[in-house]
């Protein structure tokens, strides 16, 4: 009899992944280094979209 348990609480769910296989985990993979952000500001055209929000909040 084949049984599809599936976890109940947060605990469970991580003690089921760590049971993972090592092939599957993805270890030994770099991720790529974080771009730096670009600047950005706030023009007329994005203070309009949100000048009246207080109206229906």
């Amino acid at each position: 009899m084949v049984r599809n348990i599936e976890p109940d609480t947060l605990d469970q769910l991580i003690e089921d992944c760590t049971d993972l296989p090592e092939e599957l985990r993805g270890e030994g993979r770099s991720l790529p280094a974080p771009r730096a952000a670009r600047p950005w500001q706030v023009d007329e055209a994005n203070y309009a979209q949100v000048a009246d929000l207080d109206a229906y909040v």
